[in-house]
C-alpha cells in the first residue's frame, strides 16, 4: 500500500508536520502507520482530503473543538455547521468594530452619534434549588441592568458586584469609557473580599442602543434575535479550555466531573479579567442571563422554547426555574430576562 512520509504528506496537504503530531495527540487527523523503532508516521494519499479540509479551517480561525465536530459530518451538514460558526464571528466582529469606533471618535474628540432610545422590559429570579442549603446566586434586572452572579465561599460577592453595576451612570461616562468603568468597578467590588472567597458575574447595561456586555466565570448570556438563539458569551471554566483545545468533545465535558471548576472568576486579591464588549441591541431582541444552576441541567432547545413562546418576561423566568428544578435543581438558579423595546 502506498504511503506518504509526514514531509510529503505536510507539503501536499499545506500542514506543518508540527501540526501533524498534534493533531494525531488529539485524535483529530490519525497517521496510517507509526513505525515502531522511529516514530515516524506515515499516511495513506487517501487522507489528505480530511487534512486540507482541516488546513483550510484552521486558516479561517475555527477552533480545534469545532473542526474535529466538522470533519465528522456529511458535506452538507458542516457547511451548515461552518455558516452557524461564521455568522457568530461576523456578530463578534461586529461589536468590536463598534467599540473601535466609540474609541476612535472619542479619541479625536468628535461627538457621539445620537442612539435610538431603547428601553428593557425585564424580570429576575433567584431559586434556591432542590439540593443547596443557601442560596448564593443573585439575579437583577431594571430597564437600564440585566446581571447575574454565581458566589462561592459566601453571597456577599456576587452582591456586591451587581451593587457596583447599578452605581455606574453610562449618561455620565459616555460610550468610550463605559467598559472602563465597568471592569474598574466589578474589581474594586471584590477588592475587600477573601481569597477563598468570589462570584461569577455576567451583566448587561444599557446606554442608547448599546449594550455593554461584563462576564466572567461560567455564567451565561444568551441573544434570542429573529427565531434564532445565540449564546453570547464563553464559560471560563477548565473544561470549557479543553473543549476548546479539541481534547474533549462538548458532550464529553458536559457530564465531566470537573465540568464545573472555574479558571476565572471574581475573588478577593487578584480578581481575574473580565471579557468586556459592546453590542448593538435591536428592539425585538430578547436577552437571557443566567447562572449554571439553569444551563447545566436545562438544554438549550428547552430554553428556547420557553424564550421563544412565552411573551411576559416575568412568566418566562417562573417557566425557566421550574426546568431547572424538574431536571433535579441540583444547585442555585438565577436567571434574568430582557425584552428590548423603544422607549416611549
Amino acid at each position: 500500500m502506498e504511503r506518504l512520509t509526514i514531509g510529503a504528506f505536510a507539503r501536499a496537504c499545506g500542514l506543518s508536520p508540527k501540526a501533524l503530531r498534534l493533531y494525531d495527540e488529539l485524535d483529530l487527523l490519525r497517521p496510517d502507520r507509526v513505525d515502531p523503532l522511529s516514530g515516524y508516521r506515515y499516511y495513506r494519499p487517501e487522507q489528505l482530503e480530511r487534512a486540507r479540509l482541516v488546513a483550510h479551517l484552521r486558516r479561517i480561525g475555527v477552533p480545534l473543538a469545532r473542526i474535529r465536530h466538522l470533519v465528522e459530518l456529511t458535506p452538507a451538514q458542516a457547511a451548515d455547521e461552518l455558516t452557524a460558526h461564521w455568522h457568530q464571528v461576523l456578530a463578534e466582529t461586529a461589536a468590536r468594530q463598534e467599540l473601535v469606533t466609540l474609541l476612535t471618535d472619542h479619541l479625536r474628540g468628535r461627538p457621539p452619534v445620537l442612539a435610538e432610545a431603547l428601553t428593557l422590559r425585564c424580570a429576575a429570579r433567584s431559586d434556591l434549588g432542590l439540593v443547596r442549603e443557601r442560596n448564593d446566586d443573585h439575579a437583577y434586572a431594571d430597564a437600564g441592568l440585566l446581571a447575574v452572579a454565581d458566589g462561592f465561599g459566601s453571597p456577599a460577592a456576587g452582591s456586591a458586584a451587581i451593587a457596583a453595576l447599578r452605581a455606574v451612570d453610562p449618561a455620565a461616562i459616555g460610550p468610550g469609557g463605559l467598559l472602563t468603568a465597568l471592569d474598574r468597578a466589578v474589581r474594586e467590588s471584590v477588592a475587600d473580599t477573601p481569597e477563598d472567597m468570589g462570584t461569577t458575574l455576567t451583566a448587561l447595561l444599557a446606554h442608547g442602543d448599546q449594550l455593554a456586555l461584563v462576564h466572567i466565570g461560567d455564567s451565561r448570556a444568551y441573544l434570542l434575535r429573529e427565531g434564532e438563539l445565540f449564546r453570547i458569551t464563553h464559560d471560563h471554566t477548565w473544561v470549557q479550555s479543553l473543549v476548546d483545545e479539541g481534547r474533549l468533545t462538548a458532550e464529553e465535558a458536559a457530564s465531566h466531573p470537573q465540568r464545573t471548576l472555574l479558571i476565572r472568576a471574581l475573588t478577593g486579591g487578584t480578581p481575574g479579567s473580565p471579557d468586556l464588549s459592546l453590542l448593538t441591541a435591536r428592539s425585538g431582541d430578547r436577552y437571557l442571563l443566567c447562572s449554571d444552576g439553569l444551563s447545566r441541567v436545562v438544554p438549550e432547545a428547552h430554553l428556547h422554547t420557553v424564550l421563544s413562546t412565552v411573551a411576559d418576561p416575568d412568566r418566562a423566568v417562573e417557566q425557566l426555574v421550574e426546568l431547572a428544578n424538574r431536571a433535579g435543581g441540583p444547585d442555585n438558579i438565577a436567571c434574568a430576562v430582557a425584552d428590548v423595546l423603544p422607549a416611549a
